[in-house]
């Protein structure tokens, strides 16, 4: 059995009165294609934002490979392998895409201080940055500004930027959001080939994106947890047909 890498125990955020997390246990196994889907309003960014440290949780605790980093600053958590993208791209729009995922490998270094010495003193995250580049196909495109390139092609990039910094469990928020369909699909066959060393956990409203690559589906109704299971039971489950999915997937 596969081990829990990222956990939530009763985890509970409050708005004043107002409930936006209700004792959540939230579990995502080691390797997993992991996706939190619900309504619009469910606290699916809520909860996201209580895993990475945006937020910290009035009752409960986030575990991380067994430590509880529930009261862990936003860039410990990174440092100990949880890397988030966002709903809209946080890129250098003013630096080529191979400097970009350069920068990113080289702050996880250590060394974003020295990013304006000569490229020789920056070798190892150049060839960190091109490497990783191949992987997601964006090898072609190193010296283009990322401005320059068309959206589903500055997602990919968001996601190089977050795999140089080498996660463990890698957060993607709505990655397919604002992306045309012919480059969402495209952009999920990357994502879908990723190595299992990195565990995903996904939020996305594409449900046809989200049931061609998640294995395990979490569904979040008013901050609570409804059910987690895999795709077909989730798809064949008449309260989340009633609450999320509609007779589309009837």
């Amino acid at each position: 059995m596969s081990t829990p890498v990222l956990q939530t125990h009763e985890l509970v955020c409050r708005f004043g009165g107002f409930v936006a997390t209700d004792h959540v246990n939230l579990c995502v196994q080691a390797g997993a294609r992991h996706a939190l889907i619900g309504p619009n309003g469910a606290g699916k960014t809520t909860l996201i934002n209580l895993l990475t440290g945006y937020l910290t949780p009035t009752e409960g605790r986030v575990t991380l490979l067994g430590e509880d980093v529930s009261a862990m600053a936003q860039w410990a958590r990174c440092r100990r392998g949880l890397v988030r993208t966002f709903q809209i791209n946080q890129l250098f729009g003013d630096m080529t895409v191979l400097e970009s995922v350069a920068l990113s490998a080289a702050e996880r270094q250590g060394l974003g201080g020295r990013w304006w010495k000569p490229l020789a003193a920056r070798g190892e995250a150049l060839d960190e940055a091109a490497a990783i580049l191949q992987r997601l196909g964006l090898l072609a495109d190193a010296y283009e500004l990322t401005r320059n390139l068309a959206y589903g092609r500055q997602r990919l990039i968001e996601i190089a930027l977050a795999l140089a910094q080498r996660p463990k469990v890698l957060l993607l928020d709505e990655p397919a959001a604002g992306v045309p369909t012919s480059e969402s699909r495209e952009l999920f066959e990357v994502i879908a080939q990723l190595p299992r060393e990195v565990t995903i956990l996904l939020i996305e409203h594409d449900m046809d994106l989200v049931f061609r690559f998640a294995e395990r589906i979490s569904v979040l109704v008013s901050g609570a947890l409804l059910l987690e299971d895999t795709p077909e039971v989730i798809a064949n489950h008449p309260r989340v047909r009633e609450v999320y999915l509609g007779e589309a997937h009837a």
